[in-house]
């Protein structure tokens, strides 16, 4: 009997899917597939890659509604939130097509009397995207759409509770091949002589078993990682008080908080702690908790159910050190109640540990010097936010803090003309930008004697 892959609504338990398994002999044959469709599909231009990339993007408008109706069913996210990640996936892939050209086009040097040089960026070959299951389309297009441009072929591996979304990218563009597989099976392909490349979103610990996995191939295996965040905010003593209040509780409890970029820590200035509680409490009130397939629900179930156990233990923690818990901090079904926690410490698991889930753990700072050391306090560094209205404050913190991204008075948010890169435990590489496409590329020196 073919083993298959279930997947259940995380509110309902209802089947949502059932999918084999690909299997070994299916495997090898997807593989020498994606390789002779790469012999072609690498040397055609970047015009040539790109016009039916673009016209796959219709796909995706002409099944909006479905699309985020299946994501909604299978992660739990509210549909209103799964129709915006459609549009932004849109978003992303729009822009990385409108520079592909010019990103992927060969440096030409200066010119030296004899000789002509340039660097080409030619394709790596056959890349493997792990993709995760909180944004699988913004995820996956992160990597599919960047690395088609620039001449690869891409096995899509999505995660076991969103597999149905990797049909989609398989449907709307060329040379994308759709694998269900296990953690076995997915250890074993890194492993083997197949791959050029591994992109993976994930958790830390997913991340360093690909790092492992890839050590141990049977070629020089590189890697991109995309893996966790603990991303602070800092609310000034001259912020928009009540901007930054809507925003900072919208960047940690959007998605139910399981956003590698939520807001997961804020720090706000003395002078306006009590107050920043007070409105924050009130914000985290206004959330619908229901039936992600409703309009009217604005925060949807955990995904995971074992996520209720380990976010209570991370309340549980903090209220035995001394923390306050002002709302929610317990599980309610298949939802975690919004949370605010006051008085935490800096060492706090809430505050050190990745929390994905719709946790505000408030700490009050003296002031930036305070506010900046707290910050980068962490193992994480994918975004921080600072909330002021003082360019020269926002520039010192921009300069100072560890971390991929710094936001002024924005959050949880990708600009796709901006480089999306970890530092420490959040991983390496980038996407998006013209830098999303150095990862996928290897660089060849042309010099030629004349």
């Amino acid at each position: 009997m073919r083993v298959t892959l279930i997947v259940r609504s995380p509110f309902s338990r209802e089947l949502v899917a059932e999918l084999p398994f690909t299997s070994d002999d299916e495997l090898r044959s997807i593989v020498a597939d994606a390789r002779e469709a790469l012999s072609g599909w690498q040397h055609a231009s970047v015009a040539e890659r790109a016009a039916p990339i673009l016209d796959g993007l219709q796909h995706f408008r002409r099944h909006r509604d479905e699309i985020a109706r299946e994501i909604s069913q299978q992660m739990g996210k509210p549909v209103r939130e799964a129709l915006g990640e459609v549009d932004g996936m849109l978003e992303r892939a729009e822009y990385m097509i409108s520079i592909a050209e010019e990103c992927l086009a060969a440096d030409i040097l200066p010119e030296k009397q004899g000789f002509h040089r340039r660097i080409e960026h030619e394709p790596l070959g056959v890349v493997l995207d792990l993709a995760a299951w909180n944004y699988p389309l913004l995820i996956a297009v992160n990597v599919v759409v960047p690395a088609l441009l620039a001449g690869n072929v891409v096995l899509l591996k999505h995660s076991a509770k969103t597999p149905l979304c990797a049909r989609h990218f398989a449907d709307a563009f060329p040379n994308v091949f759709v694998l269900v597989l296990s953690h076995d099976q997915t250890a074993e392909l890194i492993r083997g002589p197949d791959l050029d490349h591994v992109a993976f979103t994930g958790s830390v610990e997913g991340g360093r078993k690909v790092l492992r996995h890839a050590a141990c191939s049977e070629r020089f295996l590189d890697t991109g990682l995309e893996l966790g965040g603990k991303d602070p905010a800092y609310i000034a003593a001259d912020a928009d008080f009540e901007f930054a209040v809507q925003n900072v509780v919208e960047g940690a409890c959007y998605n139910a908080g399981q956003s590698c970029c939520a807001i997961e820590r804020v720090y706000v200035h003395r002078d306006l702690y009590e107050d920043f509680l007070d409105r924050a409490a009130v914000e985290l009130r206004a959330f619908e908790l229901g039936d992600p397939l409703q309009d009217s629900t604005t925060m949807g179930p955990m995904a995971s159910a074992s996520a209720l156990g380990f976010l209570e233990e991370q309340v549980a923690e903090a209220v035995k050190r001394g923390a306050r818990v002002l709302l929610g901090g317990k599980p309610e079904g298949p939802f975690f109640l919004p949370t605010l926690l006051a008085d935490c410490a800096n060492d706090m698991r809430v505050v050190q540990e990745e929390s994905f889930g719709p946790l505000v753990p408030v700490l009050p700072v003296d002031g930036d010097d305070d506010a900046l050391a707290k910050m980068n306090d962490s193992r994480f560094g994918l975004t921080a936010s600072v909330w002021t209205s003082d360019r020269e404050r926002a520039e010192v913190f921009a300069r100072e803090l560890r971390t991929g991204t710094v936001f002024q008075n924005r959050c949880d948010y990708l600009d796709p003309a901006l480089p999306w890169t970890g530092v420490g435990d959040s991983g390496k590489g980038s996407t998006l930008s013209r830098y999303g496409f150095l990862h996928l590329t290897r660089r060849k020196a042309i010099h030629f004697r004349e």
